[in-house]
């Protein structure tokens, strides 16, 4: 929001303050200067006028005082008159005294009354022993208040003193006229002020208006709004700054706009990420973390926005923050549950070149399913070797017996022999079994596809396995749809689906037990179930009979000829023909195994 400034506070009256100021600091400087020169100067004018005229009156004064006169009032009246003719200064005084101290005249028509008496003024009683009062000595009239210069000066006649002047003259007018002239300046100073102001007020918009619009410019520049130039007046200093600043704001768009693509491009990158990025400050507090990171910590960034961590990814009981800058390793961490879940994450550390540490980049990487692929690898290789290291010790056995003897032992040594044969067809089935799930793997196989109708296919199947089931009084019950069931099959591959899932059914059916066949039609697939009678499989490893070597009786598999892949290898035959196969068992009552095959009603036709 942009914050208006006032007047008072702006640069504009700034500059007409200091002005101002400059203009009135000037011209008090001229004035006390002035007027002290002037009124000195007027004042020694004054003294040396007054003194020219009481030095001229008392020379014109000497022939008066000094001639013999028949009647007094005579010396008075041309005393008088000499006073009137040269001595006419305002608000001033003048007495003449003889050398008796007695007044003979004065200049004052309203004091006429002191002719005659005796003056009492000690600097007449000095001038009268020749001394001058010098420029004389000023006092104030304490009735009026006005300065008023008091000088005696002797009347000589060659050496001898024949009287005195007494004279009182007001300088007031003096400090009047100061005072006008002080007028007059302070009203100068006032009108300059004043003009200087209005002046100051046109010209600094010249500085001001620049400045201002600069000043708009750099808020709009906050807002994001670099369109907008600064109007460039002139080209001394603060037009250049205009230029330049014009300059800056280019660069700054420029700038700001290489940063948001970037920003774009780091934010695509992190959203679009299969790994997990969390960005922390130099204390270990989360600043940033993409959607990944989110899903998999299941947590979002607005909660732990600031939580350290360690305490984020649950190892702050093994690494403290500190730790984490100089660590090289990946760390595993553990977030299962009912499932696994497991995370590696590798840190970065966040620093310019030789400066400080700023933070720490942690990538998360989600290595559940390669742990998963890894774990089944080892226990591949445990299993393939378990399943042949059995068959080879017991060969290894019965050869070694038949090697000490047993050979020649007409009753041992066929029934040693037929084991030893026996084995050996089980490892053969073993590693073919292992090869066919390897082309599958890399799939590196092809299906010979034809159409085949599925129940007559199914019967035949069940037919072939009669004469086994009979040995173990198994019973086949078919509940097969007598509909056409069109299906494109590779009839060798699914012929091995079947075949496992019956054997299995007969192998763990009890003597006298049912295994029912069933085939109906679901929606656009045809649904084929194989259940026995057995005792079923627990709960918990339902889901994993699929996998490869994953034996529910471990012993009793073994003790029937089983390798622990026929589901394994059916599993991915069914769904290399579009189909999906499943499982229901109770354990103790019997188990039912499920797939499901597209179907058509007419040969050829696609469901």
């Amino acid at each position: 929001m942009e914050r208006k400034v006032g007047f008072f506070k702006s640069i504009q009256f700034k500059l007409i303050i200091i002005y101002v100021l400059l203009i009135l600091i000037a011209m008090q400087i001229m004035g006390v200067y002035f007027t002290r020169q002037l009124e000195d100067q007027l004042v020694e004018n004054h003294f040396n006028m007054l003194d020219e005229r009481a030095d001229l009156l008392a020379y014109s004064l000497v022939e008066p005082l000094t001639a013999q006169w028949d009647d007094r009032a005579e010396l008075t009246a041309e005393v008088n008159t000499l006073l009137r003719d040269l001595f006419s200064i305002e608000n001033s005084e003048v007495q003449v005294i003889d050398a008796n101290r007695v007044v003979i005249g004065t200049s004052n028509l309203s004091n006429q009354n002191i002719i005659g008496q005796l003056s009492s003024e000690i600097p007449v009683r000095r001038a009268l022993i020749g001394n001058r009062d010098g420029p004389g000595s000023i006092y104030r009239d304490p009735q009026t208040g006005n300065r008023i210069r008091v000088l005696a000066v002797p009347i000589r006649d060659e050496e001898a003193i024949v009287g005195a002047l007494y004279i009182e003259a007001s300088i007031e007018d003096i400090y009047d006229q100061m005072q006008d002239i002080n007028s007059i300046l302070a009203s100068g100073t006032l009108i300059a002020a004043s003009i200087t102001a209005l002046l100051m007020i046109l010209l600094s918009r010249t500085i001001t208006g620049p400045i201002l619009d600069m000043r708009k410019q750099a808020l709009r520049m906050g807002y994001g709004d670099f369109s907008r130039k600064v109007n460039v007046h002139s080209t001394d200093e603060i037009g250049q700054l205009a230029m330049s600043f014009n300059d800056l704001t280019m660069k700054l768009k420029d700038a700001l706009s290489t940063r948001d693509q970037e920003q774009k491009k780091l934010r695509s990158v992190l959203t679009h990420m299969t790994d997990g990025v969390i960005a922390s400050d130099k204390h270990g507090k989360m600043i940033l973390m993409n959607k990944r990171a989110e899903e998999m910590l299941g947590v979002s960034y607005e909660e732990v926005q600031g939580t350290l961590l360690p305490e984020l990814l649950n190892i702050s009981e093994t690494f403290a923050v500190d730790e984490l800058y100089d660590y090289n390793d990946s760390v595993l961490l553990d977030f299962s549950t009912e499932e696994d879940y497991l995370i590696q994450a590798s840190f970065s550390v966040i620093q310019e070149d030789e400066g400080p540490v700023n933070g720490l980049i942690t990538v998360l990487h989600d290595v559940t399913e390669r742990e998963k692929i890894e774990q089944e690898r080892r226990e591949f290789v445990a299993n393939v070797s378990h399943e042949l290291r059995t068959p080879l010790t017991t060969m290894k056995s019965y050869l070694e017996a038949l090697d000490d003897g047993a050979m020649n032992d007409p009753n041992l040594a066929p029934r040693f022999l037929h084991v030893t044969q026996n084995e050996t067809e089980r490892m053969i089935r073993l590693v073919n079994d292992l090869l066919q799930l390897s082309k599958i793997d890399t799939h590196d196989y092809r299906l010979n596809l034809s159409w085949v109708d599925l129940g007559p296919y199914l019967h035949d199947m069940i037919d072939r396995h009669e004469i086994i089931a009979k040995e173990k009084d198994i019973h086949f019950i078919r509940k097969i749809t007598k509909h056409s069931t069109f299906v494109e099959i590779d009839q060798d591959k699914l012929t091995q689906v079947i075949d496992n899932i019956l054997s299995n059914a007969m192998k763990y059916s009890p003597e006298g037990g049912d295994v029912t066949i069933t085939l109906l039609h679901q929606g656009h697939n045809v649904r084929v179930s194989i259940s026995d009678q057995g005792m079923g499989i627990p709960k918990e490893s339902q889901t994993k009979i699929f996998d490869r070597f994953y034996r529910v009786d471990k012993a009793r598999a073994r003790s029937v000829g089983g390798t622990g892949l026929g589901l394994a290898i059916a599993k991915e035959l069914v769904h290399a023909h579009g189909g999906e196969i499943w499982v229901e068992s109770k354990y103790k009552v019997g188990t039912t195994i499920y797939f499901t095959l597209p179907y058509s009603t007419f040969k050829g036709e696609e469901a």
